[in-house]
């Protein structure tokens, strides 16, 4: 619970932090476009790698929560061990798809980027990096979904 609470802290933070840049960024943006009149070319790129961040770990921080968007009315009607069971099955396909496609998938988009020396047109970053949120949101969802189905597990049988 500890570990999951630390994970929980950091991942607020960081998007409390990556949201207020993406803030101050769009601000920018709007001043030098319209009281300029000479917009700046790097806040629309960088907005929108905020936006892919923000995206993907607001993702794993609602995952914590067990607030995702989801379809449950099986689980609402459900109870008892048939609950649980649903729940696993849910926490599993979740672990299946952050596993498969965020991770493994995660790891090697960024390998490629890496590799191929692609960077971004306007900031000159390499994409690599901006892309590196993937599989490391995939990393928490998948703790999320074993920790979340340890608790079910526990809830249920104890």
């Amino acid at each position: 619970m500890r570990i999951r609470a630390s994970i929980d802290k950091f991942l607020s933070n960081t998007l409390v932090i990556i949201l207020g840049i993406l803030v101050l960024d769009v601000i920018w943006q709007v001043a030098t476009r319209y009281l300029l009149s000479d917009p700046s070319k790097y806040t629309d790129e960088l907005a929108g790698f905020l936006l892919i961040w923000v995206g993907l770990l607001g993702a794993a921080f609602v995952t914590s929560k067990q607030q995702h968007i989801a379809i449950d009315l099986m689980v609402r009607k459900a109870k008892g061990k048939r609950k649980t069971l649903l729940m696993l099955a849910i926490n599993f396909f979740i672990f299946l798809f952050a596993f498969s496609v965020m991770v493994i998938g995660g790891i090697w988009l960024v390998y490629t980027r890496f590799y191929l020396g692609q960077t971004s047109p306007a900031l000159e970053i390499p994409l690599g990096y901006v892309y590196m949120v993937l599989p490391i949101s995939g990393l928490f969802i998948v703790y999320f979904a074993i920790d979340n189905s340890i608790m079910e597990i526990k809830k249920t049988w104890n």
